[in-house]
């Protein structure tokens, strides 16, 4: 088994962490940490960690200047309640970047929007494709 952990930096470990358990609805690991985070799956798979800026020395987290976040990264997270995911994201922003629609690409729905420190992040839905294909799950 092969497993990635994607590890973005962020302004604000603590906040960050609660906007992605809202929004995800998941759980953490490092509770109250300052420095970094693991946002779990309800198995127990990470999904994302968090890291601060500035801290251990590594080089691609040393700084948010003078590049924006989240540049040339796109953060896709597949669900399986959709429809609760689109409410939870709705209670963390005041509009989606990208309001639920159907991606002929995955034949599958998807929404976008901004976490607090402006990585673009879109949310699909895993399981049956509306339109009778493969879902996303099953794209090969």
């Amino acid at each position: 088994m092969k497993r990635i952990w994607p590890i973005i930096a962020v302004n604000d470990v603590r906040a960050s962490s609660a906007w992605y358990q809202t929004l995800l609805g998941c759980a953490n690991n490092h509770y109250d940490s300052a420095d970094f985070d693991q946002i779990l799956d309800a198995d127990g798979t990470i999904l994302l960690c968090l890291h601060r800026w500035d801290d251990d020395q590594h080089p691609s987290l040393m700084t948010s200047q003078p590049g924006a976040p989240g540049k040339g990264l796109l953060l896709f997270f597949c669900v399986d309640d959709f429809e609760a995911a689109t409410a939870r994201a709705r209670s963390l922003v005041a509009q989606l970047d990208e309001e639920p629609h159907l991606n002929p690409n995955t034949r599958a729905l998807e929404f976008s929007l901004r976490d607090p420190d402006g990585y673009f992040v879109t949310v699909s839905a895993f399981g049956a494709d509306p339109t009778g294909g493969p879902s996303a799950g099953e794209a090969g």
